[in-house]
């Protein structure tokens, strides 16, 4: 088919290289409309759609950085929530301490208290036993003591006022020696 233009336009007496000016116009005319369709409707288009998604994109964007600005304030109010409730923890922990140590000083000082009272009572005791055994030994170290000075003088000791006198200085006798002889 070139071949067939060409021989063709080898007969006019024509430069198959430069083109005729009628194709010139044509061709210039086709380009103008062209041009103009594409400037007046197919360019604006294109720039809407470019201009959608460059919005499409920067929205996404500032969606994207404002859900990770409110993740990240979520976030801090999170770790501002857990030291609240770890230093609330530590609080209560100390508190906790603080009482058990009171209540440790209270049954300690209970403890005491009533090891004192037993104490006491049973100093009571002892000395209230004591005392009576005191009082049964004067008794009955009195009643040996006449007996037995009723077997060496040979005669019985039946004056009862006679024989408590005696015995009482006896046993206060033996009391004065006991406490000279204790320093």
């Amino acid at each position: 088919m070139l071949t067939l233009l060409a021989a063709e336009a080898a007969e006019e007496g024509h430069n198959p290289i430069i083109p005729a000016w009628e194709e010139i116009v044509v061709g210039s005319v086709a380009f103008a409309v062209l041009c103009f369709v594409l400037m007046k409707f197919v360019f604006p288009q294109m720039e809407k759609t470019f201009r959608a998604r460059v919005d499409a994109i920067e929205g996404g964007i500032k969606r994207a950085e404002a859900a990770q600005a409110e993740a990240n304030e979520l976030l801090e109010q999170y770790r501002a929530q857990l030291a609240e409730a770890r230093t609330e923890a530590a609080r209560i922990r100390d508190e906790a301490r603080a009482d058990a140590e009171g209540i440790r000083q209270d049954v300690l000082a209970k403890a005491r208290e009533e090891s004192d009272r037993i104490i006491a009572a049973g100093n009571e005791q002892l000395a209230t036993q004591r005392q009576s055994i005191v009082r049964e030994l004067r008794a009955e170290v009195g009643t040996l003591a006449v007996d037995l000075a009723g077997k060496i003088v040979g005669e019985a000791l039946a004056d009862e006022a006679r024989t408590r006198g005696t015995v009482e200085r006896f046993i206060a006798d033996l009391d004065t020696a006991g406490t000279a002889g204790g320093r």
